[in-house]
């Protein structure tokens, strides 16, 4: 039965800044547009995408809502959806348009996922929309990862690295070799599929890779250069080191037969939803299979500001997700 509430609480970003900017608000509930669900949110994703948002380097109109990953019932329906029905449970990427961190969030009907049966946990459905369909979307449809190849994976015990070395497992790579900035991580992502996991300083000792996924930056990026063979890709998505941008010579990708990448999830699932939500859609049978892990820490909604500290020092290992009830 649909919830009538008109007001509901929400973490809203009034001005850019540290995490002492969020503010818990009461604002008002959002009605689904044509092709589009309402959800009532059970958990939303904890992601460092919130604090690009945060700090400003994503521009968006204040004040702003978070939260690019829910999980959650199915509140309404907007007109012209189908296959989808209220009080269904469901896993959604919320990422075109953000408001997660809410209790109750409007996202394109594409990007919704009804969770089968034997994914009982919310808990797990709120960690996965990113993370998971983000690891198939890059080693297959931007990376085109071959069965055999190696591949490398920098910060490999956070969210999205954790799901990479497990689905470059799934997808048949031969080699799979993890990154991490300090030695307390190494144990954690050995756990995500890694047949080996280095400190970052040491990733010269690794030799060469078909594929790099590369979330760091700074010095790490040149490194990701400096490692892939001939006709390797290096996939840039993300800088959580905050460095300077690091430029490539056209010439240097000429000579070496090498290929360099981007990809965005939120401009991808604007511009693919229908791809990108075939892609959720694997990622939550693959989890609900087994054939996929997640380690997954629940916090509430009112301690958000320490969660975006600890994201931002790199503190976490896994995905941390919001409590919305918690507030």
């Amino acid at each position: 039965m649909t919830n009538h509430t008109v007001e509901q609480h929400a973490v809203t970003i009034p001005e850019f800044g540290t995490a002492d900017v969020l503010r818990l608000e009461t604002r008002q509930v959002p009605e689904p547009g044509p092709g589009q669900v309402s959800i009532d949110v059970a958990y939303a994703g904890a992601n460092f995408a919130e604090i690009l948002y945060r700090r400003g380097v994503v521009d968006v109109p204040l004040p702003f809502v978070p939260g690019i990953e829910v999980s959650g019932r199915v509140r309404a329906l907007g007109a012209g959806v189908s296959g989808l029905a209220v009080g269904q449970r469901v896993a959604a990427l919320t990422i075109v348009d953000s408001g997660g961190y809410a209790q109750v969030v409007v996202t394109s009907a594409q990007l919704v996922a009804p969770l089968p049966e034997d994914l009982t946990a919310l808990t797990t459905a709120a960690a996965l929309p990113s993370n998971s369909t983000t690891a198939f979307l890059v080693l297959e449809r931007v990376a085109r990862l071959s069965a055999g190849e190696r591949v490398l994976v920098h910060a490999a015990a956070g969210g999205v690295g954790s799901q990479l070395g497990q689905v470059a497992r799934l997808l048949g790579a031969g080699r799979i070799v993890g990154t991490v900035g300090n030695a307390a991580k190494v144990k954690q992502a050995k756990a995500f599929g890694y047949d080996e996991v280095v400190l970052r300083e040491d990733v010269a000792s690794t030799g060469e890779f078909d594929v790099v996924i590369d979330m760091v930056g700074g010095p790490a990026r040149r490194a990701s250069l400096e490692r892939l063979a001939p006709l390797g890709r290096l996939v840039v998505m993300g800088n959580a080191s905050n460095a300077d941008d690091v430029p490539f010579s056209a010439n240097e990708l000429w000579f070496t037969n090498k290929t360099v990448s981007g990809f965005n999830l939120a401009a991808f699932a604007a511009a693919h939803p229908q791809e990108t939500g075939r892609a959720l859609r694997r990622a939550v049978a693959a989890v609900a299979g087994g054939d996929l892990h997640l380690q997954v820490e629940t916090a509430p909604l009112a301690h958000v500001a320490e969660v975006h500290r600890r994201i931002e020092s790199g503190r976490t290992t896994g995905k941390v997700v919001l409590d919305i009830a918690a507030v």
